[in-house]
Protein backbone atom coordinates (compact mmCIF):
# COMPACT_ATOMS: atom_id res chain seq x y z
CA UNK A 1 0.00 0.00 0.00
CA UNK A 2 1.47 3.32 -1.12
CA UNK A 3 1.02 6.94 -0.05
CA UNK A 4 2.86 9.71 -1.87
CA UNK A 5 1.88 12.76 0.19
CA UNK A 6 -0.59 13.47 2.97
CA UNK A 7 0.25 17.01 4.17
CA UNK A 8 3.09 15.92 6.42
CA UNK A 9 0.88 13.50 8.33
CA UNK A 10 1.44 9.81 8.95
CA UNK A 11 -0.99 8.43 6.34
CA UNK A 12 -4.38 7.53 7.80
CA UNK A 13 -5.21 6.41 4.26
CA UNK A 14 -2.75 3.53 4.66
CA UNK A 15 -3.25 2.74 8.33
CA UNK A 16 -7.02 2.34 8.10
CA UNK A 17 -7.26 -0.12 5.16
CA UNK A 18 -4.15 -1.93 6.44
CA UNK A 19 -6.13 -2.87 9.55
CA UNK A 20 -8.93 -4.31 7.40
CA UNK A 21 -6.60 -6.31 5.14
CA UNK A 22 -4.43 -7.64 7.98
CA UNK A 23 -7.61 -8.74 9.72
CA UNK A 24 -8.28 -10.88 6.65
CA UNK A 25 -4.87 -12.50 6.90
CA UNK A 26 -3.00 -10.47 4.30
CA UNK A 27 0.65 -9.52 4.67
CA UNK A 28 0.52 -5.74 4.18
CA UNK A 29 3.52 -3.50 3.60
CA UNK A 30 2.84 0.25 3.90
CA UNK A 31 5.20 2.62 2.09
CA UNK A 32 5.02 6.41 2.46
CA UNK A 33 7.14 7.65 -0.42
CA UNK A 34 7.17 11.15 1.09
CA UNK A 35 9.51 9.63 3.69
CA UNK A 36 10.94 6.39 2.32
CA UNK A 37 12.05 4.99 -1.02
CA UNK A 38 9.73 2.54 -2.73
CA UNK A 39 11.84 -0.52 -3.56
CA UNK A 40 11.20 -2.34 -6.81
CA UNK A 41 11.35 -5.66 -4.96
CA UNK A 42 8.28 -4.62 -2.96
CA UNK A 43 6.33 -4.01 -6.15
CA UNK A 44 7.35 -7.24 -7.86
CA UNK A 45 6.41 -9.33 -4.82
CA UNK A 46 2.92 -7.86 -4.40
CA UNK A 47 -0.33 -9.53 -5.46
CA UNK A 48 -2.36 -6.41 -4.70
CA UNK A 49 -1.06 -2.81 -4.87
CA UNK A 50 -3.17 -0.03 -3.37
CA UNK A 51 -2.35 3.66 -3.96
CA UNK A 52 -4.01 6.30 -1.80
CA UNK A 53 -4.90 9.51 -3.68
CA UNK A 54 -6.50 11.97 -1.23
CA UNK A 55 -5.40 15.15 -3.00
CA UNK A 56 -4.18 16.61 -6.28
CA UNK A 57 -0.49 16.73 -5.39
CA UNK A 58 -0.53 13.12 -4.17
CA UNK A 59 -2.14 12.01 -7.44
CA UNK A 60 0.41 13.68 -9.68
CA UNK A 61 3.24 12.26 -7.61
CA UNK A 62 1.71 8.79 -7.88
CA UNK A 63 1.63 8.63 -11.69
CA UNK A 64 5.22 7.42 -12.26
CA UNK A 65 4.91 4.96 -9.37
CA UNK A 66 1.77 3.42 -10.86
CA UNK A 67 3.42 3.13 -14.26
CA UNK A 68 6.48 1.51 -12.72
CA UNK A 69 4.34 -0.92 -10.72
CA UNK A 70 2.47 -1.99 -13.85
CA UNK A 71 5.74 -2.41 -15.75
CA UNK A 72 7.58 -4.52 -13.15
CA UNK A 73 4.54 -6.52 -12.04
CA UNK A 74 2.09 -7.03 -14.93
CA UNK A 75 -0.04 -9.55 -13.01
CA UNK A 76 -0.60 -7.50 -9.85
CA UNK A 77 -4.04 -6.04 -9.16
CA UNK A 78 -3.58 -2.27 -8.84
CA UNK A 79 -6.19 -0.24 -6.97
CA UNK A 80 -6.28 3.55 -6.68
CA UNK A 81 -8.51 4.90 -3.94
CA UNK A 82 -9.45 8.24 -2.41
CA UNK A 83 -11.04 11.51 -3.50
CA UNK A 84 -8.76 12.14 -6.46
CA UNK A 85 -8.91 8.55 -7.61
CA UNK A 86 -12.64 8.99 -8.16
CA UNK A 87 -12.07 12.30 -10.01
CA UNK A 88 -9.42 10.82 -12.32
CA UNK A 89 -10.86 7.39 -13.05
CA UNK A 90 -10.21 7.25 -16.81
CA UNK A 91 -6.71 8.72 -16.54
CA UNK A 92 -5.72 6.24 -13.82
CA UNK A 93 -6.98 3.29 -15.85
CA UNK A 94 -4.88 4.53 -18.78
CA UNK A 95 -1.82 4.17 -16.53
CA UNK A 96 -2.67 0.56 -15.74
CA UNK A 97 -4.91 0.82 -12.67
CA UNK A 98 -7.46 -2.01 -12.46
CA UNK A 99 -9.81 -0.69 -9.77
CA UNK A 100 -10.74 2.89 -8.83
CA UNK A 101 -12.45 3.55 -5.49
CA UNK A 102 -13.73 6.83 -4.06
CA UNK A 103 -14.99 7.42 -0.52
CA UNK A 104 -15.24 4.84 2.26
CA UNK A 105 -12.88 2.54 0.42
CA UNK A 106 -11.89 0.07 3.15
CA UNK A 107 -14.69 -2.44 2.60
CA UNK A 108 -14.33 -2.39 -1.20
CA UNK A 109 -10.57 -2.89 -0.98
CA UNK A 110 -11.18 -5.84 1.31
CA UNK A 111 -13.74 -7.31 -1.07
CA UNK A 112 -11.27 -6.99 -3.95
CA UNK A 113 -8.65 -8.80 -1.88
CA UNK A 114 -11.13 -11.53 -0.99
CA UNK A 115 -11.86 -12.09 -4.65
CA UNK A 116 -8.21 -12.72 -5.43
CA UNK A 117 -6.11 -15.80 -4.83
CA UNK A 118 -5.12 -14.55 -1.38
CA UNK A 119 -3.50 -16.28 1.55
CA UNK A 120 -4.76 -19.82 2.00
CA UNK A 121 -4.86 -19.46 5.79
CA UNK A 122 -7.15 -16.43 5.78
CA UNK A 123 -9.82 -16.66 8.47
CA UNK A 124 -13.35 -17.47 7.41
CA UNK A 125 -14.99 -14.01 7.13
CA UNK A 126 -18.16 -15.41 8.70
CA UNK A 127 -16.40 -17.70 11.14
CA UNK A 128 -16.25 -17.69 14.94
CA UNK A 129 -16.24 -14.30 16.55
CA UNK A 130 -17.88 -12.55 13.61
CA UNK A 131 -21.20 -10.81 13.98
CA UNK A 132 -23.52 -8.42 12.20
CA UNK A 133 -21.45 -5.59 13.69
CA UNK A 134 -18.22 -6.64 11.97
CA UNK A 135 -16.74 -4.08 9.54
CA UNK A 136 -17.66 -6.06 6.43
CA UNK A 137 -21.23 -6.94 7.29
CA UNK A 138 -21.90 -3.40 8.49
CA UNK A 139 -21.52 -1.94 4.98
CA UNK A 140 -24.83 -0.43 3.85
CA UNK A 141 -24.71 -1.21 0.15
CA UNK A 142 -27.84 0.72 -0.83
CA UNK A 143 -26.27 4.07 0.08
CA UNK A 144 -24.41 6.03 -2.58
CA UNK A 145 -21.60 6.22 -0.03
CA UNK A 146 -21.52 3.14 2.23
CA UNK A 147 -21.70 3.32 5.99
CA UNK A 148 -18.84 1.42 7.58
CA UNK A 149 -18.12 0.17 11.04
CA UNK A 150 -14.46 1.10 11.14
CA UNK A 151 -11.49 -0.72 12.61
CA UNK A 152 -8.81 1.02 14.65
CA UNK A 153 -6.09 2.02 12.14
CA UNK A 154 -3.03 -0.21 12.16
CA UNK A 155 -0.01 2.06 11.91
CA UNK A 156 2.62 -0.66 12.27
CA UNK A 157 5.30 -0.46 9.61
CA UNK A 158 4.82 3.25 8.95
CA UNK A 159 7.60 5.74 9.72
CA UNK A 160 7.43 7.05 13.32
CA UNK A 161 5.43 10.19 14.05
CA UNK A 162 8.66 12.05 14.82
CA UNK A 163 9.45 12.04 11.08
CA UNK A 164 6.29 13.95 10.25
CA UNK A 165 5.00 17.47 10.89
CA UNK A 166 5.57 19.18 14.23
CA UNK A 167 3.56 21.79 16.10
CA UNK A 168 5.52 24.92 16.96
CA UNK A 169 4.24 26.50 20.15
CA UNK A 170 4.56 30.17 21.09
CA UNK A 171 7.07 29.45 23.88
CA UNK A 172 9.48 27.94 21.37
CA UNK A 173 8.76 24.32 22.16
CA UNK A 174 7.69 21.73 19.60
CA UNK A 175 5.22 18.85 19.76
CA UNK A 176 5.10 15.65 17.76
CA UNK A 177 1.88 15.59 15.74
CA UNK A 178 -0.48 12.68 15.18
CA UNK A 179 -3.60 12.73 13.03
CA UNK A 180 -6.90 10.92 12.79
CA UNK A 181 -10.42 11.31 11.40
CA UNK A 182 -13.66 11.54 13.37
CA UNK A 183 -15.74 11.86 10.20
CA UNK A 184 -15.49 11.85 6.42
CA UNK A 185 -17.33 13.63 3.66
CA UNK A 186 -19.31 16.83 4.07
CA UNK A 187 -22.92 18.00 4.15
CA UNK A 188 -22.09 20.98 1.94
CA UNK A 189 -21.69 21.40 -1.81
CA UNK A 190 -18.99 24.05 -2.30
CA UNK A 191 -18.31 24.16 -6.03
CA UNK A 192 -14.53 24.00 -5.85
CA UNK A 193 -14.28 21.19 -3.29
CA UNK A 194 -13.05 17.74 -4.42
CA UNK A 195 -15.15 16.07 -1.71
CA UNK A 196 -18.43 17.04 -3.37
CA UNK A 197 -18.27 14.83 -6.51
CA UNK A 198 -17.53 11.83 -4.27
CA UNK A 199 -19.79 12.32 -1.26
CA UNK A 200 -22.47 14.51 -2.86
CA UNK A 201 -23.52 16.17 0.39
CA UNK A 202 -23.16 13.10 2.59
CA UNK A 203 -20.86 12.65 5.56
CA UNK A 204 -19.94 9.57 7.51
CA UNK A 205 -19.03 9.26 11.18
CA UNK A 206 -16.06 7.24 12.39
CA UNK A 207 -17.20 5.47 15.54
CA UNK A 208 -16.10 7.25 18.70
CA UNK A 209 -14.35 4.24 20.23
CA UNK A 210 -12.28 3.83 17.05
CA UNK A 211 -11.19 7.48 17.05
CA UNK A 212 -10.27 7.40 20.74
CA UNK A 213 -8.30 4.17 20.39
CA UNK A 214 -6.39 5.66 17.46
CA UNK A 215 -5.59 8.79 19.49
CA UNK A 216 -4.50 6.67 22.46
CA UNK A 217 -2.11 4.70 20.26
CA UNK A 218 -0.56 7.84 18.77
CA UNK A 219 -0.13 9.50 22.15
CA UNK A 220 1.60 6.32 23.33
CA UNK A 221 3.85 6.67 20.25
CA UNK A 222 4.85 10.20 21.29
CA UNK A 223 2.18 12.51 19.89
CA UNK A 224 1.55 15.65 21.93
CA UNK A 225 -0.85 17.14 19.39
CA UNK A 226 -3.54 15.62 17.17
CA UNK A 227 -4.77 17.00 13.85
CA UNK A 228 -8.34 15.97 13.10
CA UNK A 229 -8.47 15.58 9.33
CA UNK A 230 -12.26 15.88 9.05
CA UNK A 231 -13.31 18.12 6.14
CA UNK A 232 -15.59 19.89 8.64
CA UNK A 233 -15.40 18.98 12.32
CA UNK A 234 -18.86 20.43 12.94
CA UNK A 235 -20.73 18.40 10.33
CA UNK A 236 -21.67 16.32 13.35
CA UNK A 237 -21.06 18.67 16.29
CA UNK A 238 -22.39 16.37 19.03
CA UNK A 239 -20.19 13.49 17.89
CA UNK A 240 -17.16 15.75 17.55
CA UNK A 241 -17.55 17.34 20.96
CA UNK A 242 -17.92 13.94 22.62
CA UNK A 243 -14.63 12.95 20.96
CA UNK A 244 -12.63 15.98 22.10
CA UNK A 245 -14.14 15.89 25.59
CA UNK A 246 -13.02 12.27 25.92
CA UNK A 247 -9.56 12.97 24.48
CA UNK A 248 -9.06 15.84 26.91
CA UNK A 249 -10.22 13.78 29.87
CA UNK A 250 -7.76 10.99 29.04
CA UNK A 251 -4.90 13.16 27.78
CA UNK A 252 -5.27 16.61 29.37
CA UNK A 253 -1.90 17.84 28.07
CA UNK A 254 -2.54 16.88 24.45
CA UNK A 255 -3.61 19.69 22.13
CA UNK A 256 -5.40 19.39 18.81
CA UNK A 257 -6.55 21.32 15.76
CA UNK A 258 -9.67 21.05 13.61
CA UNK A 259 -11.18 22.42 10.40
CA UNK A 260 -14.60 24.13 10.61
CA UNK A 261 -16.59 26.15 8.06
CA UNK A 262 -17.24 29.83 8.78
CA UNK A 263 -21.00 29.25 8.85
CA UNK A 264 -20.59 26.45 11.39
CA UNK A 265 -18.37 28.60 13.61
CA UNK A 266 -21.21 31.10 13.75
CA UNK A 267 -24.04 28.56 14.03
CA UNK A 268 -22.32 26.68 16.84
CA UNK A 269 -20.58 29.56 18.54
CA UNK A 270 -21.80 28.24 21.90
CA UNK A 271 -19.44 25.25 21.46
CA UNK A 272 -16.31 27.29 20.77
CA UNK A 273 -15.38 27.90 24.44
CA UNK A 274 -15.41 24.12 24.95
CA UNK A 275 -12.98 23.71 22.08
CA UNK A 276 -10.66 26.17 23.76
CA UNK A 277 -11.06 24.51 27.17
CA UNK A 278 -10.29 21.06 25.80
CA UNK A 279 -7.00 22.07 24.19
CA UNK A 280 -7.82 23.24 20.66
CA UNK A 281 -4.67 25.04 19.51
CA UNK A 282 -6.26 26.56 16.40
CA UNK A 283 -9.19 26.22 14.01
CA UNK A 284 -8.62 26.20 10.25
CA UNK A 285 -11.41 27.59 8.09
CA UNK A 286 -11.54 27.74 4.31
CA UNK A 287 -12.54 31.38 3.82
CA UNK A 288 -11.36 31.33 0.17
CA UNK A 289 -12.29 34.93 -0.73
CA UNK A 290 -13.44 38.22 0.79
CA UNK A 291 -15.51 39.08 -2.29
CA UNK A 292 -19.21 38.27 -1.81
CA UNK A 293 -19.71 37.67 -5.55
CA UNK A 294 -16.91 35.10 -5.61
CA UNK A 295 -18.15 33.45 -2.42
CA UNK A 296 -21.57 33.07 -4.05
CA UNK A 297 -20.03 31.57 -7.19
CA UNK A 298 -18.12 29.07 -5.04
CA UNK A 299 -21.30 28.34 -3.07
CA UNK A 300 -19.36 28.75 0.18
CA UNK A 301 -22.34 29.50 2.41
CA UNK A 302 -20.82 32.57 4.06
CA UNK A 303 -20.18 36.23 3.31
CA UNK A 304 -17.40 38.72 3.93
CA UNK A 305 -19.31 40.00 6.95
CA UNK A 306 -19.61 36.42 8.26
CA UNK A 307 -15.84 36.08 8.13
CA UNK A 308 -15.42 39.23 10.23
CA UNK A 309 -17.99 37.88 12.70
CA UNK A 310 -16.18 34.53 12.90
CA UNK A 311 -12.92 36.30 13.74
CA UNK A 312 -14.70 38.03 16.61
CA UNK A 313 -16.43 34.94 18.02
CA UNK A 314 -13.24 32.90 17.88
CA UNK A 315 -11.27 35.58 19.69
CA UNK A 316 -14.00 35.89 22.30
CA UNK A 317 -13.78 32.13 22.86
CA UNK A 318 -9.98 32.16 23.10
CA UNK A 319 -9.52 30.29 19.81
CA UNK A 320 -6.97 31.09 17.13
CA UNK A 321 -8.63 31.19 13.70
CA UNK A 322 -6.44 30.20 10.74
CA UNK A 323 -8.15 31.33 7.52
CA UNK A 324 -7.18 29.78 4.20
CA UNK A 325 -7.74 31.28 0.77
CA UNK A 326 -7.96 30.65 -2.94
CA UNK A 327 -5.99 33.82 -3.46
CA UNK A 328 -5.85 33.73 -7.28
CA UNK A 329 -8.95 32.93 -9.32
CA UNK A 330 -10.50 34.06 -12.63
CA UNK A 331 -12.68 36.75 -11.01
CA UNK A 332 -9.83 38.47 -9.15
CA UNK A 333 -8.81 42.08 -9.81
CA UNK A 334 -5.48 43.42 -8.60
CA UNK A 335 -7.38 45.72 -6.26
CA UNK A 336 -9.18 42.70 -4.78
CA UNK A 337 -5.88 41.02 -3.97
CA UNK A 338 -4.68 44.18 -2.24
CA UNK A 339 -7.93 44.29 -0.28
CA UNK A 340 -7.35 40.71 0.88
CA UNK A 341 -3.90 41.61 2.19
CA UNK A 342 -5.03 44.88 3.75
CA UNK A 343 -7.92 43.15 5.50
CA UNK A 344 -5.68 40.44 6.93
CA UNK A 345 -3.40 43.17 8.27
CA UNK A 346 -6.29 45.20 9.70
CA UNK A 347 -7.68 42.13 11.50
CA UNK A 348 -4.24 41.38 12.96
CA UNK A 349 -4.20 37.94 11.31
CA UNK A 350 -0.85 38.11 9.53
CA UNK A 351 0.72 35.66 11.96
CA UNK A 352 -2.20 33.28 11.51
CA UNK A 353 -1.87 32.77 7.75
CA UNK A 354 0.90 30.62 6.21
CA UNK A 355 2.65 32.53 3.42
CA UNK A 356 1.77 29.85 0.86
CA UNK A 357 -1.91 30.83 1.20
CA UNK A 358 -1.24 34.10 -0.62
CA UNK A 359 0.12 32.19 -3.65
CA UNK A 360 -2.56 29.53 -4.11
CA UNK A 361 -4.43 29.42 -7.41
CA UNK A 362 -7.86 27.95 -8.12
CA UNK A 363 -7.68 24.32 -9.16
CA UNK A 364 -10.33 22.96 -11.56
CA UNK A 365 -10.03 19.16 -11.53
CA UNK A 366 -12.07 16.70 -13.56
CA UNK A 367 -15.64 16.45 -12.29
CA UNK A 368 -15.55 19.75 -10.39
CA UNK A 369 -18.82 21.62 -9.84
CA UNK A 370 -16.94 24.69 -11.08
CA UNK A 371 -17.57 23.34 -14.56
CA UNK A 372 -21.23 24.27 -14.06
CA UNK A 373 -20.32 27.98 -14.29
CA UNK A 374 -20.71 29.25 -17.89
CA UNK A 375 -18.46 32.28 -17.41
CA UNK A 376 -15.69 30.01 -16.13
CA UNK A 377 -16.03 27.38 -18.84
CA UNK A 378 -15.21 29.93 -21.54
CA UNK A 379 -11.85 30.55 -19.82
CA UNK A 380 -10.91 26.90 -19.42
CA UNK A 381 -8.78 24.81 -21.69
CA UNK A 382 -9.19 21.09 -22.23
CA UNK A 383 -8.40 18.77 -19.34
CA UNK A 384 -4.61 18.51 -19.06
CA UNK A 385 -3.43 15.00 -18.12
CA UNK A 386 -0.08 16.43 -17.01
CA UNK A 387 -1.46 18.87 -14.45
CA UNK A 388 -4.68 16.88 -13.86
CA UNK A 389 -6.74 20.03 -14.18
CA UNK A 390 -8.39 22.38 -16.61
CA UNK A 391 -5.87 25.18 -17.10
CA UNK A 392 -7.14 28.74 -17.11
CA UNK A 393 -5.64 32.11 -17.96
CA UNK A 394 -6.81 35.30 -16.32
CA UNK A 395 -8.35 37.93 -18.59
CA UNK A 396 -5.97 40.45 -17.02
CA UNK A 397 -2.47 39.14 -17.67
CA UNK A 398 -1.17 41.33 -14.85
CA UNK A 399 -2.94 39.02 -12.38
CA UNK A 400 -1.17 35.94 -13.74
CA UNK A 401 2.14 37.81 -13.66
CA UNK A 402 1.54 38.74 -10.03
CA UNK A 403 0.73 35.13 -9.21
CA UNK A 404 4.03 33.97 -10.71
CA UNK A 405 5.98 36.58 -8.80
CA UNK A 406 4.25 35.94 -5.48
CA UNK A 407 4.85 32.21 -5.89
CA UNK A 408 8.55 32.84 -6.53
CA UNK A 409 8.77 35.24 -3.60
CA UNK A 410 7.27 32.73 -1.19
CA UNK A 411 9.42 29.91 -2.51
CA UNK A 412 12.65 31.82 -2.01
CA UNK A 413 11.81 33.05 1.51
CA UNK A 414 11.28 29.79 3.34
CA UNK A 415 13.40 30.86 6.30
CA UNK A 416 11.72 34.25 6.70
CA UNK A 417 9.02 34.94 9.24
CA UNK A 418 5.45 35.39 8.07
CA UNK A 419 5.32 39.12 8.78
CA UNK A 420 8.38 39.88 6.64
CA UNK A 421 7.12 37.82 3.70
CA UNK A 422 3.64 39.32 4.04
CA UNK A 423 4.96 42.89 3.91
CA UNK A 424 6.94 42.09 0.77
CA UNK A 425 3.95 40.48 -0.94
CA UNK A 426 1.80 43.44 0.04
CA UNK A 427 4.30 45.95 -1.31
CA UNK A 428 4.55 44.06 -4.60
CA UNK A 429 0.75 43.81 -4.97
CA UNK A 430 0.12 47.49 -4.29
CA UNK A 431 2.87 48.49 -6.70
CA UNK A 432 1.37 46.33 -9.48
CA UNK A 433 -2.11 47.72 -8.81
CA UNK A 434 -0.85 51.32 -8.78
CA UNK A 435 -2.17 51.79 -5.26
CA UNK A 436 -0.40 53.65 -2.45
CA UNK A 437 1.38 51.32 -0.07
CA UNK A 438 -0.08 51.31 3.43
CA UNK A 439 2.25 51.19 6.44
CA UNK A 440 3.78 47.79 7.32
CA UNK A 441 1.55 45.35 9.20
CA UNK A 442 1.76 45.55 12.96
CA UNK A 443 4.02 42.97 14.58
CA UNK A 444 1.35 41.63 16.91
CA UNK A 445 2.29 40.21 20.27
CA UNK A 446 -0.33 37.54 19.63
CA UNK A 447 1.56 34.35 18.86
CA UNK A 448 -0.33 31.25 17.83
CA UNK A 449 0.82 27.63 17.48
CA UNK A 450 1.38 26.44 13.92
CA UNK A 451 2.21 23.27 12.03
CA UNK A 452 5.37 23.33 9.97
CA UNK A 453 3.37 21.76 7.10
CA UNK A 454 0.16 23.81 7.01
CA UNK A 455 -3.21 22.78 5.60
CA UNK A 456 -4.28 23.64 2.10
CA UNK A 457 -7.00 22.35 -0.19
CA UNK A 458 -8.81 22.99 -3.49
CA UNK A 459 -6.03 25.25 -4.73
CA UNK A 460 -3.03 23.05 -4.42
CA UNK A 461 0.52 23.74 -5.54
CA UNK A 462 2.06 21.50 -8.14
CA UNK A 463 4.25 18.63 -6.88
CA UNK A 464 7.37 20.65 -7.68
CA UNK A 465 6.02 23.40 -5.41
CA UNK A 466 5.32 21.28 -2.32
CA UNK A 467 8.62 22.67 -1.04
CA UNK A 468 6.83 26.02 -0.66
CA UNK A 469 5.13 24.83 2.51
Amino acid sequence: MISTYELGRQPFGLASPAAWLRREGWDVQCVDTAKDRLLEASLTAADLIGVHLPMHTATRLAAPLIQKARHVNPTARICAYGLYAHLNDAWLRSLGVDEVLGGEFEADLTEIARGMAGPRDSPDPCGPGESANSPISAVTRHDAVPRLHFLVPDRSGLPPLSRYATLHVADGTEKVVGSTEASRGCKHLCRHCPIVPVYQGQFRVVQREVVLADVDAQVAAGAGHITFGDPDFFNGPSHSMHVVDAVHETHPDVTYDVTIKIEHLLRHRDLLPRLSETGCAFVTSAVESLDDRVLALLDKGHTRADFFAAVDVCRAAGLALVPTFVAFHPWLALEDYCDLLDTIAALDLVGHVPSIQFALRLLVPAGSRLLELPDLRVLLGEFDPVTLSHRWTHADLRVDALHRDVTELVGTRLASDRLTVFDDIRALAHQRAGMPLPPPAANSARQIPFLNEPWYCCAEPNPDDVRLI
